[in-house]
């Protein structure tokens, strides 16, 4: 197996996801690969060359084009990076799609949940086999996905519940919102509350099944909330941004996790912020999260 360590970040040409693939080249070696990836061939590329050339820079930087809505191109990619590498040590999970309070959560709904939970459930279900001991496979969630934000008749749906049925309870909750009954049935609004509970969900899944191998090996599979970052997929939303973090500051925690050498066992499978698991039951049904969207 080749000794040079190899991380991926999705998402990496602004923002959190920028901020990350920088503080992953600052952070390894000489000899590891970090893969910066997003959906535009400039960006990525224009991405890719600025990290190589700061000052801090120690490790390899390349962008590869991926759109992480394609399954198909994310099993390809972990695949090739099996063959080439024997797999993958970090893979942090950042993609998100850019929403505005003014438009419409049901018209953007399919490109909303196709990057931040279809994504999801491609990286988990490609790259966690490819995962070497002691790797990190991090999804980058919010708050918002503990369990109790989401309305107590919905809860169920994820709540112990295996990657094949949150995978259904997202696609349910699509065709609601294409059918218009999602309010209905008690769904929130805004997109983001389920959304982030799916990815949560998804990745206490897939560690529920791996938690003994990956703990006797020291990987850590988790979500993790970087707090209040200010971003401009954040901004619109809020007024006041006084306690926001760059996202330079946002990635610190993240990469603490990733390069932290023993894995706490509290953590793992868990939603992670400033190094301290969420309860997963916690949470208030989001009507205030409704009102921050305009009728």
């Amino acid at each position: 197996m080749n000794a040079s360590r190899i991380a991926l970040v999705t998402g990496a040409n602004q923002g959190l996801g920028r901020a990350l693939a920088e503080g992953l080249a600052a952070r390894m070696g000489p000899d590891d690969l970090v893969l910066l990836t997003g959906r535009s061939h400039q960006r990525v590329s224009d991405a890719a060359r600025e990290v190589a050339q700061l000052p801090g820079t120690r490790g390899h930087v390349q962008g590869r084009v991926l759109d992480v809505t394609d399954t198909d191109a994310v099993a390809r990619l972990a695949d090739e990076l099996r063959a080439r590498h024997g797999g993958v040590d970090v893979v942090l999970s950042n993609a998100i799609a850019r929403l505005l309070p003014e438009e419409s959560q049901a018209e953007r709904a399919d490109e909303f949940i196709d990057v931040s939970n279809t994504a999801t459930h491609a990286i988990l279900r490609s790259f966690g086999p490819v995962l070497r001991p002691g790797g990190r496979l991090i999804v980058v969630a919010s708050s918002l996905g503990t369990l109790g934000h989401l309305n107590p008749r919905l809860q169920h749906l994820f709540d112990g519940a295996s990657l094949d049925q949150v995978e259904y309870a997202v696609e349910s909750w699509r065709a609601a919102i294409h059918n218009r009954t999602a309010e209905e049935a008690g769904w929130p609004r805004w997109l983001n509350v389920p959304s982030k509970v799916a990815q949560v969900a998804a990745v206490r899944a897939v560690a529920a099944e791996r938690r003994e191998h990956d703990l006797s090996g020291g990987t850590l599979v988790a979500s993790v909330c970087p707090g209040m970052v200010d971003t401009a997929t954040s901004r619109p939303w809020f007024s006041d941004f006084s306690q926001a973090q760059s996202p330079s500051e946002a990635a610190r925690a993240v990469l603490d996790l990733v390069f932290t050498e023993d894995v706490d066992p509290a953590l793992y499978g868990e939603l992670i912020r400033f190094g301290k698991a969420l309860p997963w039951h916690d949470g208030t049904p989001p009507m205030e999260q409704d009102r921050l969207l305009r009728p």
